[in-house]
Parts: structure tokens; sequence; C-alpha cells
């Protein structure tokens, strides 16, 4: 579980190595996320990589646990919240109309994801 946690770790560690060092404009563990999900498909299709962290899904069990306790990660959000009302209150209109672009984009933004996977995966069906 120690070294599953480490793997998981560490890819959030080089994803934020690398897109500091590159000043790319995406977040660190976004990339860490990605190279992640590349280690993981390349151990569902080369043997030789399903060992030490990697074997008995040991990863995934660790992914599990951590997005069980996923809720606790938004307390730090909410205290940050809480200490700059003064900026919230001067700024609530603005942040407001941004949070409501920002969520109709993103729900758009799944719904037409959605429709393009549906679309694919109904071809390789109808096969």
């Amino acid at each position: 579980m120690i070294a599953s946690l480490t793997v998981v770790l560490l890819c959030q560690l080089i994803g934020e190595v690398i897109v500091q060092g590159l000043s790319l404009p995406l977040p660190g563990p976004v990339l860490g996320l990605l190279l992640l999900l590349i280690m993981l498909l390349a151990r569902d299709r080369f043997v030789m990589m399903a060992r030490g962290p990697f074997r008995d899904n040991s990863v995934e069990n660790v992914s599990k646990g951590l997005l069980t306790h996923l809720s606790l990660l938004f307390v730090p959000a909410g205290v940050g919240v809480v200490q700059k009302l003064d900026l919230l209150a001067a700024h609530g209109i603005g942040i407001i109309c941004i949070l409501m672009v920002s969520v109709t984009v993103t729900l758009l933004a799944t719904v037409l994801t959605f429709q393009i996977v549906s679309r694919f995966t109904s071809r390789e069906d109808a096969r």
C-alpha cells in the first residue's frame, strides 16, 4: 500500500516538475495523472511491468481509498475562502459571474464529450 501511494505521489511530483521546468500552462497534477494512466496502460499491456506496486491492482485500491476521503481535501480550500472574505465581498459579483460561465462551459464540454464517446461506442457495438 505504501509503495502504491508512493507511485501516485511520485507521478504527481514528476508532473509538477515537468510543468514548472517547461513553464507549461497545465496543472502539474494533471500531467502526473496522465503519466500514471500511461504507466497503468503499459502495465496492462506488458506483463513484465506488473511487479511491485503495479501488481494485484494495488494502485487502484490506493486510489479508491483516496477517493473515499476526497471530501477532506476541500477543508483547506474552505479555510482559504473564509480567510479572504474581504476579497469575496469586494469582488463577489464578478466571481459569481465567472463561476456561472465556467460551470456552463464545463457542463457543455461534458455533454459533448459524452455524445462523441457514445457515438464511437455505438459504432463499435454495431460491428
